[in-house]
């Protein structure tokens, strides 16, 4: 599995918003200056994640992008999904159901299904938050007398 620049690129986006969260809608132009992403690339992004409940919009002369839920509801197995669509690492795990005719004698599933098991659970145990708290300059290290 190799998470493509989509992926990466939303992911910077969704965390430049929620660092923004309390300015109200964003636009493209402010993220893509921030984060050095190309507007148009952003655009292609936009629809994914507005499409997964992640992004709000709004148009018009003070229109812009903001997060629809709060950091701390918004994991990156989420972010992932929307725009890599499935992780899992092989096609027979692509759907909820298993359909490969070798499921039943495959012996390697079991190694695929912890694989995918592990990446999901440790992606959907980080969130937006998680990620601005731990990059939060002098996070409280800053001790002075």
């Amino acid at each position: 599995m190799k998470i493509s620049t989509k992926g990466r690129y939303a992911l910077r986006m969704l965390i430049d918003l929620a660092l923004h969260q309390n300015e109200g809608y964003i636009s493209l132009k402010d993220i893509s200056e921030r984060q050095d992403i190309s507007k148009k690339y952003l655009e292609q992004i936009v629809p994914m994640l507005n499409r997964n409940g992640i992004l709000r919009t709004n148009r018009g002369n003070h229109g812009g992008y903001m997060l629809a839920k709060a950091p701390s509801a918004c994991t990156v197995g989420a972010v992932l999904r929307a725009t890599e669509g499935n992780l899992a690492p092989v096609s027979c795990l692509d759907t909820p159901v298993n359909d490969c005719p070798r499921a039943g004698n495959c012996p390697t599933l079991f190694i695929w299904e912890g694989l995918n098991r592990a990446v999901s659970e440790y992606l959907d145990s980080i969130t937006l938050q998680d990620i601005l708290d731990r990059s939060a300059p002098n996070s409280g290290d800053l001790y002075c007398i």
